[in-house]
């Protein structure tokens, strides 16, 4: 599988070199959409029952962690850039 990717790869390389160089030149005609006439016909009719939703809120009592933070002298990496000159 590997080995297929790898030629694969290096088929479209060359391509590509050979399309950059002139080696290969590719030239077409320009193309026109086909006429296409829609006359009559109705769009589908589509019925659907649906339940109802309700949104509200309610007051409850739930337990919640007590979160606490601590202030920490730790080292941190830092990064200084100086312009060339």
């Amino acid at each position: 599988m590997r080995a297929l990717v790898t030629v694969l790869a290096i088929v479209v390389i060359i391509g590509i070199i050979a399309l950059a160089t002139g080696f290969i030149s590719l030239s077409g005609k320009g193309g026109q959409l086909p006429k296409v006439a829609v006359e009559g016909g109705r769009l589908p009719t589509v019925g659907a029952d649906v339940g109802d939703i309700d949104l509200g809120t309610k007051n409850t009592t739930i337990e919640v962690p007590d979160v606490e933070t601590k202030k920490k002298t730790v080292e941190v990496p830092t990064l200084s850039v100086e312009k060339a000159r």
